[in-house]
């Protein structure tokens, strides 16, 4: 190929299709407000499902400003580490197994166990 048919042409660089007769997708904006006043408006697609809350840049969550509170889902308690052991040994079983573990690790030591 000849460098003459290529020259003036940037390849990759630009599309050569236009955007004649190309309409974009129908949309909605949609505007938050934090409790601080923070206000935030958000671009969604006509058909999409809108959440009632956002994040804002900042961080702070932002709540829909036409007045749809989100819904509070009943939702149970974050169960810890220590709750799910609790549900398998009790306190008193605990406490046994730590001082025979301190017993074993003091004798490795070579502390006494009465130390």
């Amino acid at each position: 190929m000849s460098d003459r048919s290529l020259r003036g042409m940037r390849l990759g660089a630009q599309s050569m299709e236009t955007e004649a007769g190309v309409e974009p997708a129908p949309r909605q904006q949609i505007e938050y407000r934090s409790e601080d006043g923070e206000s935030i408006v958000v671009t969604f697609a006509a058909e999409a499902d809108v959440p009632d809350t956002w994040t804002t840049k900042s961080g702070k969550e932002a709540l829909r400003v036409d007045g749809k509170a989100p819904e509070l889902e009943d939702e149970k308690p974050q169960r810890t580490h220590w709750d799910m052991l609790l549900e398998r040994r009790s306190v008193e079983e605990l406490e046994e197994t730590l001082e025979m573990q301190l017993n074993k690790l003091r004798a490795r030591r070579g502390e006494g166990v009465d130390a």
